[in-house]
């Protein structure tokens, strides 16, 4: 049996010119240190050949000028090769290859971050296998109350008390089916009267009260609503923000204030989504916030 063949990783000609370039840095320094060397020898040899063993002395005035002229060319090829390794090696020395490591390593982190963006944009959510709509005879809606930075809850809990919009909640989705996490299904002391209630949870033989229905993800629970002309979308965070792709209305409380939370709910897109009708009313004995009733609905 043949092996499957191992896939190189590409890298492109910008990333490939780097690494050509520090390879090419690199000969040209080793070879200098190697003229370095070279030039020192011979600079001294010839300098030592005619001061200390007095070869071309007795030579003619011409001659002696050649030599000269000789020790002064190699001694300055001397210096240049000298300023080349110990002036320009600052660049081409640990600092210099630190440099081109980050910039290569920079082009790497910007290339995975378009790929992976670009991945985000063209894939669905991972917990929506399919995007499938509504039943046309059915309108699908998120029903939320957030704060002014989007906070909804923390530890599975609500962080204000409003009572007209519990109120509001209730009229509502009476009569309606109510999707939900698990972890907002337990959030209430028991099931709410007169509502069917589809739980969304990954856990095998999850026990629920009799008349509740249990799915593993968001496309079953719509399924299992079928019959309902408008089933409710009630949470948690990650809930909502599947459902957003798919809803057809969101009614909204906006509660006029910031807080600290764990959950919170998508930012609304304006190009797609559009407020239809917004009522606003101040805080009282039973409602400890200014807040706001809004409706949106699918451009």
């Amino acid at each position: 049996m043949f092996g499957k063949k191992k896939s190189t990783p590409q890298i492109d000609k910008e990333q490939l010119a780097l690494i050509e370039t520090a390879q090419r840095r690199i000969k040209q320094k080793k070879r200098l240190y190697i003229h370095f060397v070279l030039f020192l020898i011979g600079s001294l040899f010839l300098i030592g050949a005619n001061t200390v063993l007095g070869i071309g002395k007795d030579i003619t005035f011409f001659e002696k000028e050649w030599f000269v002229h000789a020790i002064v060319i190699w001694l300055f090829v001397l210096l240049y090769h000298t300023f080349n390794v110990f002036i320009t090696h600052k660049f081409m020395g640990k600092a210099w290859e630190q440099a081109q490591l980050a910039k290569l390593v920079s082009l790497q982190q910007e290339r995975i971050a378009k790929l992976k963006a670009k991945v985000e944009n063209d894939m669905p959510n991972k917990e929506v296998t399919k995007k499938i709509p509504p039943k046309k005879d059915m309108e699908l809606t998120i029903i939320v109350a957030a704060a002014e930075n989007n906070a909804i809850g923390k530890d599975n809990k609500l962080i204000w008390h409003l009572s007209d919009d519990l109120k509001h909640f209730k009229n509502l989705t009476n009569g309606h089916h109510i999707i939900m996490g698990r972890k907002t299904f337990e959030s209430f002391p028991k099931p709410l009267p007169n509502r069917t209630h589809v739980v969304i949870t990954r856990q095998s033989n999850y026990t629920v009260p009799d008349g509740v229905i249990v799915v593993n993800n968001l496309e079953d629970a719509i399924d299992a609503s079928k019959d309902d002309n408008q089933p409710f979308i009630i949470g948690g965070g990650e809930i909502y923000k599947q459902a957003m792709h798919i809803a057809d209305k969101i009614e909204l409380t906006r509660v006029h204030a910031n807080f600290e939370a764990d959950t919170f709910f998508p930012e609304i897109d304006t190009t797609v989504w559009k407020e239809t009708t917004k009522t606003f009313y101040e805080k009282d004995e039973k409602n400890e916030h200014n807040y706001s009733f809004l409706t949106y609905e699918r451009k």
